[in-house]
């Protein structure tokens, strides 16, 4: 599989004019995903079943769809489609050597998730050709292990337990020289490299700690990717 290097580029590149920034969205997950709690995850294997099938996890109780838990930052992941080969888009991460992921970044105050998504999209990858065709309909958490947790406490100045993420699945409809991992020039790049990779490479190149939720977000996303 070849990787594809990110163009480097020495000023910021600029904003996409307002109806550039709007991507169409369109609900048709299967309805057999539907839990109306948040989920919390212990290790599970990567599933491989088919559109019928509910991926195993464990539960916690007394969070809405719309309410996520107490002490988890609110945040947006993105799993972006390639159609014509049903690949994933990843990158490494400029922080940590050899670890690859998912785009995802932080729920502003008051903003739509759905908005986010495409925001932490654009900002991280560059790209606005893309439709959000699904989403998993309840919040996924994960931990910080203690060492990133205190790391983070500094660099946001509140301490967090983990994220309390809501995921979307965009399929992308755009030209590959579209990718530019400075984004839309706003924010400091993340990552380095980038490559379309099958569900199950995803998962096993992204850090442990987040390896549970990648496995249940791929798992209700299977459908698309068949």
């Amino acid at each position: 599989m070849a990787l594809c290097l990110s163009r480097f580029l020495s000023y910021p590149l600029p904003r996409p004019a307002p109806s550039q920034q709007l991507l169409s969205y369109s609900t048709n997950l299967p309805s057999s995903y539907c839990p109306n709690r948040f989920l919390k995850f212990t290790a599970l294997p990567f599933p491989c079943h088919n559109k019928s099938s509910k991926a195993s996890f464990s539960a916690s109780s007394a969070a809405s769809m719309e309410n996520p838990p107490q002490g988890y930052r609110r945040n947006v992941g993105i799993c972006l489609m390639n159609p014509s080969s049903k690949k994933i888009f990843a990158a490494s991460r400029l922080d940590i050597p050899g670890s690859w992921q998912m785009p995802q970044g932080g729920i502003d105050e008051s903003e739509d998730p759905r908005k986010a998504a495409i925001r932490e999209l654009r900002e991280e990858t560059g790209v606005i050709s893309a439709d959000i065709v699904a989403e998993v309909p309840y919040w996924l958490t994960y931990d910080f292990p203690s060492e990133v947790r205190e790391k983070l406490k500094r660099q946001w100045g509140e301490d967090w337990k983990g994220q309390a993420q809501k995921w979307y699945l965009f399929k992308f409809n755009g030209n590959e020289d579209e990718i530019n991992l400075l984004g839309d020039g706003t924010e400091k790049a993340e990552f380095g490299e980038w490559a379309w990779m099958p569900p199950e490479q995803v998962v096993d190149k992204v850090v442990d700690f987040k390896k549970p939720v990648y496995k249940e977000v791929l798992s209700v996303f299977t459908p698309y990717f068949q």
